[in-house]
């Protein structure tokens, strides 16, 4: 018997065109991130911003190795079973920062649910070592969902604060089973509801992608949840299928559609809001954050 036909692929718009990832400047801060042993989430999930955003020495850090502990079939990282954390990463962390003279950075990880804290104690070593080594600089932290281990690692992230606490919710609870089998969306809830009331002078922030199948009166829902629990910056983008073996993109989410999310969302109580095809949960973090600063001596 023939396997089923493959479902031909929804071709790309005019509007999802991208500078090209191979300018030497990109070129050169890929290298420098290299030689210092230092992954990007830019570089590890094949994020269509990098030509973008490396050209202007800026980059989303991905601490905790490039081996994730689970497989979501929308993301490019690579799965398996990971190191051990890097003892030294959070100092080449800090340095790579100082180096790049960054005013605001974004720290992320894949899943570790082989560590008992979700990696959570690895999280406060950079933040410490950033604090010490690269004084003034904003840092955000965008986290996994703990899985297992939430109280545990909320307790340990309150020894070091961030400035802005991230979680994506990716997508609408129907879609959790296709997009995120590894993950629960009402844990993702819970997460940002805990951190938010625990610290309420902490801007938090969370963000779903458009293009997997889900209906407006759905996406419209998740905007809802998501301030009730507290946050007050959110980000909307177009999901792209990294590769063939990734999941498809349903549809193609018009940048007038975009705009409207953008409406809503501030209609619904929510302080800064970027929508658009090739928003990122980091893409111009910088910028968004401003106005959002909490002073932290």
């Amino acid at each position: 018997m023939k396997p089923p036909a493959r479902l031909p692929r929804v071709p790309k718009p005019s509007w999802l065109r991208v500078p090209s990832p191979l300018h030497p400047d990109v070129l050169a801060l890929r290298k420098r991130l290299s030689e210092s042993g230092l992954h990007t989430v830019c570089e590890e999930a094949r994020c269509p911003n990098i030509g973008e955003c490396f050209r202007k020495g800026t980059a989303t850090f991905m601490i905790l190795g490039n081996l994730c502990t689970r497989a979501c079939p929308f993301c490019d990282v690579d799965h398996g079973k990971p190191l051990p954390p890097d003892p030294f990463e959070p100092e080449h962390v800090a340095r790579a920062v100082v180096r790049m003279d960054l005013r605001h950075v974004v720290v992320t990880s894949v899943d570790r649910d082989d560590l008992p804290d979700g990696g959570a104690g690895h999280f406060v070593k950079v933040i410490d070592a950033l604090r010490k080594e690269a004084r003034g600089v904003k840092i955000e932290i965008l986290v996994p969902d703990f899985r297992g281990c939430l109280p545990e690692a909320l307790d340990t992230l309150s020894r070091s604060l961030p400035d802005f606490f991230n979680h994506n919710i990716e997508t609408v609870p129907r879609l959790y089973r296709k997009a995120r089998p590894g993950a629960d969306y009402a844990h993702s809830l819970e997460l940002l509801c805990r951190f938010s009331r625990a610290h309420p002078d902490i801007p938090v922030k969370s963000g779903i992608m458009l293009g997997l199948g889900e209906e407006d009166a759905e996406v419209l829902d998740v905007i809802h949840d998501l301030r009730a629990v507290g946050c007050s910056m959110l980000t909307i983008g177009q999901y792209l299928s990294p590769s063939s073996v990734h999941l498809p993109v349903e549809r193609y989410v018009s940048p007038a559609e975009f705009s409207r999310w953008e409406s809503l969302a501030l209609q619904a109580g929510f302080r800064n809001v970027a929508a658009g095809p090739l928003v990122r949960s980091s893409y111009h973090a910088e910028e968004s954050a401003s106005g959002l600063i909490r002073n932290i001596p």
